[in-house]
């Protein structure tokens, strides 16, 4: 168990509600950096009242309603 969060098939992912899942999703659609979705995904990090990934270079937030900001 890594951040209080249970393991997930060998690692362990922050939990995203339906707006954050859409939302990386389009982040990850517009470069996916090499990578699959789930391989995004597992790189997201939870963050000050928001989910935060790495991006292209920067890191952005995203908030509980989907909003992504850098």
């Amino acid at each position: 168990m890594a951040h209080g969060l249970p393991a997930i098939g060998g690692c362990s992912m922050v939990n995203l509600n339906k707006a954050q899942r859409a939302a990386l999703a389009r982040v990850w659609a517009r470069d996916s950096q090499g990578m699959t979705y789930r391989q995004f995904r597992a790189t997201v990090e939870p963050g000050p009242g928001c989910a935060m990934v790495q991006w292209c270079g920067m890191w952005l937030g995203i908030e509980p309603d989907g909003y992504t900001h850098s």
